[in-house]
């Protein structure tokens, strides 16, 4: 590794240590670029590249993290969303289903008395929010899957299972 690209590391490291800090507060890329001493553009490449997400949604999946442990703590979606820096509740709701895959309401209902048992580093690892990766452009070109059954056949077929 050249002392340049050290040195970017470190710049980059800079402004993901921001964000992970100041994550509640209006952050936006132009402020996170001046922090790793580069150029907004520039920035968004270089961090994507070191840490594979784009700067925005490294923010936000950390943002998604933070509500997590309030949900489980009881408070209400709106003010955990507007606790962690979201200031709309249907992105914040939206982004939060995306990385989650359950609305922010289901998780907050739901039970989590094992995350509570476990110590926080732990907790952190173990709920930390993570996207789910796109299909290739590969995978695009691939021949098309069979077509699923309709709704009522599954539905009949429920039905039956569940009578046996």
């Amino acid at each position: 590794m050249t002392p340049q690209e050290i040195s970017n590391l470190a710049h980059l490291r800079r402004a993901r240590d921001l964000i992970d800090r100041e994550y509640a507060k209006a952050l936006d890329v132009p402020t996170m670029a001046q922090r790793a001493l580069m150029s907004p553009a520039h920035f968004s490449r270089q961090f994507r590249a070191a840490y594979g997400e784009t700067p925005y949604g490294y923010l936000m999946t950390r943002r998604i993290e933070r509500a997590m442990a309030l949900l489980r703590n009881g408070m209400s979606v709106t003010d955990a969303c507007m606790t962690v820096g979201c200031t709309s509740l249907g992105s914040f709701s939206s982004r939060f289903t995306e990385l989650t895959g359950e609305t922010p309401s289901s998780y907050r209902l739901r039970e989590h008395d094992a995350v509570r048992a476990m110590p926080t580093r732990e907790a952190m690892l173990r709920t930390r929010p993570v996207k789910a990766a796109r299909p290739s452009a590969a995978a695009s070109t691939q021949a098309p899957k069979p077509a699923s059954k309709p709704a009522s056949s599954r539905n009949e077929e429920v039905l039956a299972v569940t009578a046996i």
